[in-house]
């Protein structure tokens, strides 16, 4: 009986140490998501500011760019795939994982090579486990990460689909896999396309009877172009990075709030038993000294 109290005692302190480890986890998420988010709400608008000026500009121009026009046949595309450098943050790594599964059986059965391009160890552990080849892989600064980071992934990603297909091993395509931070709560994995660029809203044509819209462009529309476009894509994957971040830190968070909780649910619990085992101990105890007592009076 009393190795079993120190059994429960032994588990009480170890479950207390782990709660103290998940509490400080918890709180240093809840302080770092917070300017994840400020750097989210500084950075979505320029992004979707400088996607319409250059939709805009592919829009209301007879420019044909190399980076805005769609290429007669798609045979590959980079998948650009953005997770975590660590762990204890819930399902948000195997979400995304999951998400670009989907897009790349689906580009496959649109007769498309998909050719991953992965950010953050858990992605990069992922693909090496299944001895599955990438074209390329940064690690580091999931968390927190730099524009100089996405730069140097946004040059290498436009130098690769600049190059020719079958001769350089090109990419057609590029697209973006990453966690969109819609709140606290709720972190949606969500797929964009960054190369050749989409139009998207705010520059459709005008309705019959209306006039479009008047764009002067200088010096001119290809300089204008070649001037935009990289701060497109630099602007889009850096987003995507801190969004992809503060939905890290966000679900993180939750997890270890979680872990903390059943810390002091197995606590509690283990204290129950400690004290059970510790009174049905009593009541033994009790139990031989009343039966000694009387076997000592039966016997005088």
């Amino acid at each position: 009986m009393g190795a079993q109290i120190r059994e429960y005692r032994q588990r009480i302190r170890s479950v207390s140490a782990t709660k103290k480890i998940t509490r400080a986890m918890e709180l240093m998420a809840a302080a770092r998501v917070v300017k994840a988010q400020q750097a989210v709400r500084e950075s979505t608008p320029y992004a979707r500011a400088i996607t319409r000026a250059v939709s805009a500009v592919a829009t209301f121009s007879n420019e044909e760019h190399v980076l805005t026009t769609e290429k007669e046949k798609v045979t590959r595309a980079a998948v650009v795939i953005i997770t975590s450098d660590r762990g204890l943050a819930g399902a948000y790594s195997s979400a995304v994982l999951k998400e670009s599964e989907r897009l790349i059986a689906r580009l496959r059965d649109e007769g498309k090579e998909a050719v991953p391009y992965l950010l953050g160890r858990k992605a990069v552990g992922y693909y090496t486990f299944r001895g599955r080849e990438y074209a390329a892989d940064w690690t580091g600064d999931s968390e927190k990460p730099a524009f100089e980071r996405a730069r140097e992934i946004g040059i290498r990603l436009v130098d690769d689909f600049l190059k020719d297909t079958e001769a350089e091993g090109g990419v057609d395509e590029v697209h973006i896999v990453y966690s969109r931070f819609v709140s606290m709560v709720t972190q949606e994995p969500e797929v964009i396309r960054l190369l050749p660029l989409e139009i998207v809203e705010g520059t459709e044509p005008p309705a019959e009877g209306e006039l479009f819209p008047l764009y002067e462009f200088e010096p001119t529309v290809e300089e204008v172009l070649d001037a935009l476009l990289p701060k497109y894509v630099n602007s889009r994957l850096f987003n995507a990075m801190l969004q992809a971040a503060a939905s890290e830190l966000a679900a993180r968070q939750r997890a270890m709030k979680s872990a903390t909780d059943n810390a002091e649910e197995l606590v509690k619990k283990y204290t129950r038993l400690a004290n059970q085992a510790r009174q049905a101990e009593i009541t033994q105890e009790i139990s031989e000294i009343v039966g000694g007592a009387s076997a000592l009076a039966e016997s005088k």
